[in-house]
């Protein structure tokens, strides 16, 4: 025993120059919630999670959040979903699921052979369908938290119209609150007042708030002068959109003492190591999920990496440190 402790202590005392990534503490804590690290995918971008079990280590995750679930199955918007645009991707999926109570019985039981943090994207048109949902939920194992999607521009009703207005979003989230035992984030709209936003939904009983949805776009052909998409707009992600998204993390950060989640345009672990200077606690990735599943699993070790290069032990200390 003498000799592992001596070994253990050289190894922490080891120059950056020669110790291992592996050293680095990337553990982070949203609320009563311990993630192995801060690397999440995104709700919509990674399926149920399950999907990419073949093609990435779920294990390697801080978390998932599963497609956005709502009390009956939806069939979505119509095709075509997906548009590329320069420097980033619109999507107009129409929230596209198979219900939540499909996602208990079929997709859950898979998940729970993961030690990763499962959480739950919730969607309603009416708060009592987001409390409906959550009720569902409340009675399976295998998640850690819900994150509340106010904020989603891709349908004709409800969902975003609850993340433009503080009293509505006081509303659903008072409603959640006292339906939902788990930990409850907040997924706000990057074009509304997002501050009073983030100030109404900790006031209401929040853990933690997702920065942010997919903006508000659209793109025509014109050849046809038709949108390119199924419906007339959709969300814009991707790169294009991370300088805008990084302002409203680090104003958001400073505006309540809550954990907040940065989530737009990250592709690289430098990418996610902007968002935690500017104030994130973990991060999201969204889109790069198209181009590569692996992107989130490579975020991770590139985050290691980077902290070894600075001969920081614990990423923690990156956040907030922006002068």
């Amino acid at each position: 025993m003498v000799g592992v402790c001596v070994v253990d202590s050289f190894a922490v005392s080891l120059p950056a120059s020669v110790r291992r990534p592996t050293d680095v503490d990337l553990s982070v804590r949203i609320g009563s919630l311990l993630l192995s690290n801060p690397v999440i995918a995104a709700s919509g971008t990674f399926g149920y999670g399950v999907e990419f079990a073949h093609l990435v280590d779920l294990n390697s995750l801080g978390g998932i959040v599963v497609k956005g679930l709502s009390a009956q199955p939806l069939a979505g918007a119509p095709a075509p979903r997906l548009c590329e645009t320069a420097g980033g991707m619109l999507n107009a999926v129409g929230l596209q699921n198979i219900g939540v109570h499909t996602f208990v019985a079929e997709k859950l039981p898979e998940l729970r052979k993961y030690r990763t943090a499962v959480i739950a994207n919730v969607f309603g048109h009416t708060i009592a369908e987001y409390v409906e949902v959550i009720r569902v939920l409340e009675d399976a194992e295998g998640l850690a938290a819900y994150e509340l999607n106010i904020s989603c521009p891709n349908v004709d009703h409800g969902g975003a119209e609850f993340g433009l207005d503080p009293v509505s979003t006081t509303e659903v989230v008072t409603a959640a609150r006292q339906a939902a035992k788990r930990p409850l984030w907040v997924k706000l709209a990057p074009n509304a007042d997002v501050k009073a936003i983030a100030q109404a939904a900790e006031a209401s009983g929040a853990d933690a708030l997702t920065v942010a949805n997919t903006y508000p776009a659209m793109s025509i052909d014109p050849l046809s002068g038709r949108s390119r998409l199924g419906r007339r707009t959709g969300g814009l992600s991707g790169p294009a959109i991370k300088p805008l998204t990084l302002r409203l993390v680090h104003e958001v950060s400073r505006a309540v003492k809550l954990p907040v989640i940065g989530l737009g345009g990250i592709q690289t672990a430098a990418d996610a190591v902007e968002y935690i200077i500017a104030g994130a606690t973990a991060i999201q990735v969204g889109t790069a999920h198209f181009a590569d599943p692996k992107t989130s699993e490579s975020v991770v070790e590139g985050l290691r990496h980077h902290c070894n290069e600075l001969s920081l032990y614990k990423i923690n200390d990156l956040r907030r440190t922006l002068e």
